[in-house]
């Protein structure tokens, strides 16, 4: 399988690349309100405050809703397909997506529980991506 281009690295995400580096999903936690968000950004989404502060997450989640690419829409996924693009729920409470990995993948289902992971790119970085839990 071809490895994929890193993410671009900017001042808004650098923590959160950063932490996917050292192994840990890192989200922003705002020190005003308390929220804890994703999408990796300079003020809180809330209350529009900067007094951000980066928390590991537990790595604990569910599938809340996914679908199978049948077609990729870039070369770099060409050798995926099929593949689970799913909408991640957070124990923390944040959303986020990612594509599930491991050979059971195209066995996800809403509700599903998943585990964190990371995929490493083509630069060497980290990429956090998920895995289904195997139960029993």
């Amino acid at each position: 399988m071809n490895l994929l281009p890193a993410p671009p690295v900017n001042a808004d995400n650098r923590p959160y690349r950063d932490g996917a580096s050292a192994g840990r999903l890192m989200l922003p936690h705002c020190g005003a309100c308390g929220h804890r968000f994703f999408m990796p950004r300079y003020q809180c989404p809330r209350c529009w405050s900067n007094d951000l502060h980066w928390t590991p997450a537990s790595g604990r989640a569910t599938i809340h809703s996914y679908c199978i690419v049948r077609r990729a829409a870039l070369p770099a996924f060409a050798d995926r397909v099929p593949y689970v693009l799913a909408l991640i729920d957070l124990a923390e409470g944040p959303r986020m997506m990612s594509q599930i990995l491991g050979e059971n993948a195209l066995q996800a289902h809403i509700g599903a529980a998943v585990e964190l992971c990371f995929e490493t790119c083509a630069d060497g970085a980290q990429l956090p991506q998920f895995r289904l839990v195997h139960h029993g």
